[in-house]
């Protein structure tokens, strides 16, 4: 495969699962794969901004280093902030003072690196850019990671946003319609996966000023098996390369093994030094 400067990149959530997309991306700045299109969601998101900072092994450190040593993921966090991800330690200390983000080499670089988020209001997917201003940039991937039920709805521009994996889990379309042809598309499940947990519409008691939102909620299986229908019609024509795992996955969203999650990061970065070896 060429890249070229019409060649996107496309980057899946999943929460933990994501793990496996920082192994990919470790395996693309080690062989200097870059694109100039990169659109993200939820712990894509998280993974990309390493990538668009050119950060090896930072995004592998958060998620697997730091878990095993300050256990970010917990009821207790979810009970006293709010998120069972905790958000002081990935949002403020984490790019502040664990590791620091390099905003600067982030902001420079050339690439469009856009990231989705759910409306809760309109229970539609958008997309944003940010370059220049941090704490933006923060709440936007913050809000694109926030997981229904599980983390607090995070205001972006003033607008409450959740997860865009809600309504766009794989945003190839978005890729395509944005001009770039063709993708490069990281997912986090194997070839042939689909998601046999009911959709259930959600009642009153939650979201119960965003109906919109709820609606979404509703529908939240059956898109994401649409996707996946997609993708793989998309792969078959030659319109896509997918990099994906190759068994089926053992690390949910919030998987708290750091071993399972250290065997998909590895899996994740030989697949990507088997993608960058046909690179042309």
């Amino acid at each position: 495969m060429k890249i070229g400067r019409k060649t996107g990149l496309v980057l899946e959530g999943g929460g933990m699962r994501g793990v496996f997309t920082s192994g990919v991306l470790d395996a693309f700045m080690k062989h200097e794969v870059y694109f100039p299109y990169v659109v993200a969601v939820s712990a894509g998101a998280c993974n990309g901004l390493s990538y668009m900072s050119r950060q090896p092994r930072r995004a592998r450190y958060s998620n697997i280093d730091m878990l095993r040593k300050y256990g970010y993921i917990s009821l207790k966090s979810l009970v006293t902030q709010g998120s069972i991800f905790d958000p002081d330690i990935l949002y403020d200390r984490f790019p502040n003072e664990i590791v620091p983000f390099d905003y600067d080499t982030y902001g420079k670089n050339p690439a469009t690196f856009e990231v989705v988020c759910t409306n809760c209001l309109t229970g539609r997917a958008e997309y944003f850019t940010e370059k220049h201003d941090p704490r933006r940039l923060t709440a936007i991937v913050k809000a694109s990671s926030s997981l229904p039920y599980l983390a607090q709805i995070t205001d972006v521009d003033g607008v409450p946003m959740l997860d865009g994996g809600i309504v766009d889990s794989i945003p190839v379309v978005r890729a395509v319609d944005m001009g770039y042809s063709p993708n490069v598309v990281v997912l986090t499940r194997n070839r042939g996966f689909r998601s046999f947990e009911p959709d259930v519409k959600v009642p009153r008691l939650f979201y119960q000023d965003y109906p919109r939102l709820r609606v979404a909620l509703s529908h939240r299986v059956e898109a994401y098996n649409r996707q996946l229908d997609l993708i793989e019609r998309m792969e078959d024509w030659g319109e896509v390369v997918c990099i994906r795992p190759q068994r089926p996955m053992e690390v949910d969203r919030i998987c708290r093994d750091t071993r399972k999650l250290e065997a998909l990061y590895e899996e994740g970065f030989q697949l990507g030094e088997d993608f960058c070896r046909h690179v042309g």
